[in-house]
């Protein structure tokens, strides 16, 4: 699960207006508009959006749903994903409600989802992951424009995106093992991946909060700007991706995600065999 580092309220965030608006909400009618998240689509672009300000973007089960269907319901035009939380906190980690007795209302608490049988609390995690995965999809590329805080929950679903774009007040942290958890929403991999596993290890276990600069430096963020800034840099970013071909960034993108499995001769093949389906695409011949 996630670290339960947000609470019922936020002194700052705003539920109607945050720093950034990849939307457009204004002209598009959402897609989907439920459980503190919102899509909407706009060409090429679509849109999900935190929006539950007032409680900087708290997660929960129900919202995690909603996060899976957005991914469900994309429609096939869709190129770029853009990925935002409304108010001064992209998201501040699993709502604490989580891990009381009660839990959420019409869900099972945590609490009797760990006293249970292993099969069900191991479908139940595979539940929640659901909403982290498909974010890297190979039809996609998507895109977390990051503000404020990217707390457990809220960086690993920063870090299930392809890019991520971060506000010059950014901030992630990994609180999990400090409250006796792992990180369990598919973070580890790609956090591996990008800064390497001595510092990944050492920003879990430490918990501590990796500032935007720093964010920049060992590869967590592509590009880290001024905060009134990240709605056009954003847009920006998802613009010089629709700008090729969409086949071409569709190959690209499985040759890289591809690297890890392969040796150096696998990829090789794997470049060429690509680039062989690209010629025939052009010359009119492909399958």
């Amino acid at each position: 699960m996630a670290s339960p580092d947000s609470g019922s309220s936020s002194p700052s965030g705003s539920a109607e207006t945050g720093p950034i608006g990849l939307s457009g909400s204004g002209a598009t009618a959402p897609v989907l508009d439920q459980d503190g998240v919102r899509l909407t689509i706009d060409g090429a672009v679509a849109t999900v959006t935190l929006a539950n300000a007032a409680k900087r973007n708290a997660q929960s089960p129900a919202l995690w749903r909603a996060l899976t269907e957005a991914g469900r319901v994309l429609p096939g035009s869709v190129r770029v994903v853009l990925l935002r939380g409304e108010g001064k906190s992209f998201s501040a980690g699993l709502d604490r409600q989580a891990f009381t007795p009660e839990g959420f209302e019409g869900e099972p608490s945590f609490l009797d989802l760990a006293r249970g049988a292993d099969d069900d609390l191991d479908a139940a995690i595979a539940e929640y992951q659901d909403a982290f995965t498909w974010w890297r999809r190979g039809d996609i590329v998507s895109i977390a424009a990051v503000q404020g805080h990217a707390i457990g929950a809220g960086f690993q679903l920063a870090l299930a995106c392809d890019l991520r774009v971060a506000a010059d007040d950014a901030q992630f942290a990994m609180r999990e093992t400090s409250l006796g958890l792992v990180p369990d929403l598919t973070g580890t991999h790609p956090l591996v991946s990008l800064v390497g596993y001595a510092r990944a290890l050492e920003i879990c276990a430490t918990g501590r909060f990796v500032q935007a600069a720093e964010a920049e430096r060992i590869g967590l963020a592509n590009l880290v700007v001024p905060g009134d800034q990240l709605d056009a840099t954003a847009q920006d970013l998802a613009a010089a991706l629709l700008a090729a071909p969409r086949d071409a960034v569709i190959e690209t993108k499985a040759l890289l995600q591809g690297v890890t499995g392969r040796s150096y001769e696998e990829q090789r093949r794997a470049e060429r065999a690509a680039q062989a389906r690209r010629l025939r695409d052009l010359a009119g011949i492909g399958d």
